[in-house]
């Protein structure tokens, strides 16, 4: 019997060569009385610690595989070490028979991920999704960009990969679950990059991720599944609280189970539940806008003298700021990326941020949002909706009616004035800079969310020179950062409250944040439906 042990913290110069990685992981473990005569090294996480600009730092941990003995506990403490269990994917099948394919509503990470497992396992699920597919997709969004016409059903928010195909592809998670590796070589299996299995930071970028849902489609195509777009869900028919059928935009299709993975945006779907009875409650999110600053400028305030690296690439933060009220902070950075426009309803405009696997634009980008509470809107679940919908739709009448966004210079807000122009240093990106229009974001947000913004940006300065910098530009808005309504659900079943075979998850069910914790809670509705029910292949 062998063992792997992944040995943590190493710090190295940024220029040091991996095997001096290797080197000082052999080192730990004959401090440990162990042989390495035989052991294989890898890494298995790489870090960046910029606390010292002026010693910008590649932390390491390293996986030593085939070690021949086991080491004691304390020991693996003191010297920082850990022993390695692999996930168990064995999974318990139940015995009660399907009367027909489970079906899952919706093809982003939480739908395409219980997909696969059912279908892997025999369960020949039908996948509905009501956009279209990664090239449609690609198509019209393309389309948006250049004519402001948008399809309202295949956009930036729906259609094959769910919003997260039109994103950075970050793949952090807090969640820390065994089976998280299990997502990251799939989605490797799939196209990704190699590298996401080891940086600490992973991302795919939206170039990459088109080809990887589509090749996790045709996986699950391969195993006896079926994906139908353009099939918009309807309503579930029932009979004494089990589900027997969906009724969708092309007729009725029997279910033996159902998952709803519908994302946050499909705001006619919560609706349609309401509308069922089915348990819904208000949560709260965050609204805002997105900052944009050059790329190099964010790489030397953060990395000073190590700016350019090519160990380093562009640097990234995650900054919070807390109000006594209200916390701000900033989400989804996108080192080289791009404002997108990320409306899903005609009338409103929406913006996100996006990046490239190569992350090589010329800005970046990340929102700074303000905690919305329930009692900011009053705390039902259509009234979350109409206020994310409010300030979608004043963004767009203030901007021109015409999908244009409202921009503003970081100087002219901190400074509480009409913007009256942009400075030039730094370009916006929203639609390639040509579909933009000068506005406060006053005529947008609530004013509270405003003043908040002003504090907190004034906070980060402190934090990252030149973060307020007066020509960085802030354009909104900024509302989709997660679902307003959770489908209240059995925390150990996932069943929704009142059904015995409905299973709400994913961002849509408010139970995920990101393209890995979806994913994981569609690995986890699947694992649940296969332990009740036997498969039908």
């Amino acid at each position: 019997m062998s063992y792997t042990y992944i040995i943590n913290d190493i710090s190295l110069s940024v220029s040091s060569p991996i095997e001096d990685a290797y080197a000082a992981a052999s080192e730990r473990l004959r401090r440990a009385h162990v042989s390495v005569r035989g052991v294989c090294f890898s890494v298995y996480r790489k870090s960046v610690d910029a606390r010292k600009k002026k010693d910008i730092r590649l932390v390491y941990s390293i996986s030593a595989s085939g070690i021949a003995e086991s080491i004691r506990d304390e020991l693996c403490k003191d010297l920082h070490m850990a022993r390695l269990s692999a996930p168990d994917l064995s999974y318990t099948f139940g015995t009660k028979p399907l009367s027909h394919s489970p079906v899952i509503v919706g093809a982003g990470p939480c739908g395409l991920f219980a997909a696969l497992i059912l279908a892997k396992n025999g369960y020949a699920p039908i996948v509905l999704e009501r956009g279209g597919s990664v090239k449609e997709r690609v198509a019209l969004v393309d389309r948006f960009h250049k004519t402001q016409l948008l399809d309202a059903e295949t956009n930036v928010q729906f259609g094959a990969g769910g919003a997260g195909t039109f994103s950075d592809g970050k793949l952090v998670t807090r969640v820390n679950d065994p089976y998280i590796s299990f997502i990251l070589s799939t989605l490797v299996k799939m196209g990704a990059d190699p590298d996401i299995l080891t940086k600490a930071k992973p991302h795919v970028g939206t170039d990459v991720l088109r080809t990887v849902t589509q090749n996790l489609i045709d996986a699950i195509e391969s195993h006896g599944g079926k994906v139908l777009y353009h099939t918009k869900f309807l309503h579930a028919v029932t009979s004494g609280g089990a589900v027997t059928a969906v009724e969708t935009s092309k007729g009725r299709i029997p279910a033996g189970a159902l998952v709803l993975a519908i994302g946050h945006s499909a705001r006619d779907t919560y609706e349609a539940l309401l509308a069922e009875g089915m348990a819904l409650e208000a949560k709260p999110f965050s609204v805002g806008m997105r900052i944009e600053h050059r790329a190099e400028d964010i790489d030397r305030a953060m990395y000073g003298d190590f700016a350019g690296h090519p160990a380093l690439g562009h640097a990234e933060y995650n900054l919070s700021h807390d109000t006594k009220v209200r916390g701000v902070y900033t989400f989804c950075m996108c080192p080289g990326g791009t404002v997108v426009a990320a409306t899903s309803e005609t009338g409103g405009v929406v913006v996100n941020g996006m990046s490239e696997r190569a992350r090589s634009g010329e800005n970046s980008n990340s929102a700074v949002v303000c905690s919305i509470f329930k009692d900011d809107y009053g705390a039902t679940p259509m009234k979350a909706i109409a206020f994310q919908r409010s300030i979608e739709r004043a963004a767009f009448a203030c901007a021109g009616k015409d999908y244009s966004a409202p921009l503003c210079s970081v100087g002219d807000f901190l400074n509480a004035r009409a913007p009256m122009r942009i400075a030039g240093k730094v370009r916006p990106s929203y639609m390639d800079g040509k579909h933009i229009s000068l506005a406060s974001p006053e005529a947008y947000l609530p004013g509270f969310v405003c003043e908040s913004i002003r504090g907190a940006l004034r906070a980060f300065d402190k934090k990252i020179d030149g973060f307020a910098d007066p020509c960085a530009l802030l354009t909104g808005a900024e509302t989709r950062t997660s679902a307003p309504i959770r489908i209240l659900r059995d925390p150990k079943t996932r069943l929704a409250l009142g059904y015995e075979n409905l299973y709400p998850g994913g961002e849509g069910a408010g139970y995920a944040g990101g393209i890995t914790s979806a994913a994981l809670d569609g690995m986890y509705i699947a694992i649940s439906m296969m332990e009740r029910y036997a498969p039908i292949l």
